[in-house]
Formats: C-alpha cells, sequence, structure tokens
C-alpha cells in the first residue's frame, strides 16, 4: 500500500509499506493492504511500519489522525 506519513512541517515518510500500526483513541490498531476505508483519531506514542523492503521504521507523535482509502494511506500527525 501506498504510505504517506506528514507533520505540518515535514514529511516523514512517504512510499510503500506492507504494514502500519497506529496508536488510536482505541487502542493501537494494524492496517494492511486492502485494508477497509478508515478515518481515525491517534493519540500520543508510536507509529510503526514495514516498509516493502522489511525495514522497520518507527516514529514519535503527539496526536493526529489517519485516512485509509483504496490502499493509499495519509497519516497526518503532530510531533
Amino acid at each position: 500500500m501506498n504510505v504517506e506519513i506528514i507533520s505540518p512541517n515535514e514529511t516523514l515518510f512517504e512510499g510503500e509499506a506492507t504494514a502500519v500500526t497506529v496508536p488510536s483513541k482505541k487502542g493501537p490498531f494494524t492496517l494492511l493492504e486492502h485494508h477497509a476505508a478508515i478515518v481515525a483519531i491517534l493519540e500520543a506514542g508510536k507509529v510503526s511500519l514495514t516498509d516493502a523492503q522489511g525495514e522497520q521504521k518507527a516514529f514519535a507523535i503527539k496526536g493526529g489522525f489517519v485516512e485509509n482509502h483504496n490502499n493509499l494511506l495519509t497519516i497526518c500527525v503532530e510531533l
């Protein structure tokens, strides 16, 4: 899936990923390819992902929101 993680000041990640875990208000959840469309509020915690090469990446956030639709995952965060 195509993933974009952005903050007001910079793009933290842009590219393909196989799995992304986010800290939502109702607890962490993982999005995989072909996940159902979703919009969720994020709380402070860690966004972690596995990129297309199998490399793990993680970003500490203060909050934000995530939107997934048609394998396009956009995560807007506050650092």
